[in-house]
């Protein structure tokens, strides 16, 4: 999974959630990180499909963490969904700061995240990035699948190019002219990336512009397997271009918003960091 030794940048990768059947044991709200066949489920499909997605350019961290059942977002779970989260993000803070003090060594990293991950990692960087040092060593993160709010991370600024640093890039996929039931609770005020252009304006993007997706098959890619269009908050896209897709009903690609713009991640990571490169050159020649 990892350039650990050509990399010069690490990524800090926290997972989304796979803890969705009902739980059978005494960890109630929260995943038991020793369960074998739990952490197969995680490393099969976020890791194989998400994390990966860093691993030409960077060294990759994902800690297991006792992440929260998925019902604890339910708005029906408030109190008990809060403590659960709380104590999957206690684990995600120990975890970054074990990295920091063994692992980083000074170097520049990345902090990418999806859905369950990204609502922590979003309070990870308030924690520990606001008016610090270490910011000046963040390359830029990819807080996806969760909701972004505009005046959330007011010390950092949405990306909006491809090649700009020390920014964030944040989308939450669905069908054209869909709005889901829960758009109130976060869409309607939410940062939007357009992964095609890397910019957070309106412009319809082709899926000519689309290097490459993947799917079950990791082996396939598939190229321009979609558009994408910002709108109001969400990122819009037909239908994928994909066998069967037309016999499809699906609103909600959650699930894919990272694999349906694979190919488009992977360049831009190391476009950020070959320009995050030469900026720490040229700050060290002036000195």
């Amino acid at each position: 999974m990892s350039n650990r030794d050509t990399s010069q940048v690490d990524v800090f990768f926290v997972h989304p959630t796979t803890f969705t059947k009902k739980p059978k044991n005494q960890y109630k709200w929260n995943a038991d990180v020793n369960d074998s066949q739990l952490n197969r489920k995680t490393d099969e499909t976020t890791i194989l499909y998400q994390a990966s997605v860093f691993n030409q350019s960077c060294n990759i961290y994902a800690p297991r963490y006792r992440q929260a059942q998925i019902s604890s977002f339910s708005p029906k779970r408030k109190t008990d969904g809060r403590e659960a989260l709380d104590l999957a993000y206690s684990d995600v803070k120990k975890a970054f700061t074990y990295y920091l003090g063994h692992y980083n060594n000074g170097r520049p990293f990345i902090i990418a995240s999806h859905s369950q991950g990204t609502f922590h990692a979003e309070r990870l960087m308030k924690d520990f990035l606001s008016d610090t040092v270490l910011q000046q060593h963040l390359v830029a993160a990819y807080l996806i699948g969760f909701p972004i709010n505009a005046d959330s991370l007011s010390f950092i600024k949405p990306c909006n190019s491809p090649n700009e640093t020390d920014c964030y890039c944040t989308w939450n996929t669905f069908a054209y002219g869909y709005y889901p039931s829960f758009y109130d609770y976060g869409l309607n005020n939410a940062i939007c990336t357009n992964p095609l252009s890397w910019t957070t304006d309106t412009l319809y993007c082709l899926d000519t512009l689309n290097r490459g997706g993947v799917l079950l098959n990791f082996q396939k890619v598939y190229p321009a397997i979609c558009d994408a269009q910002v709108h109001a908050g969400m990122l819009w896209i037909n239908k994928p271009n994909i066998p069967l897709a037309k016999f499809y009903r699906i609103k909600t690609y959650h699930v894919g918003d990272i694999n349906l713009f694979y190919f488009n991640i992977r360049e831009n990571v190391a476009a950020r960091i070959s320009a995050y490169m030469k900026n720490s050159a040229l700050l060290d020649s002036s000195r």
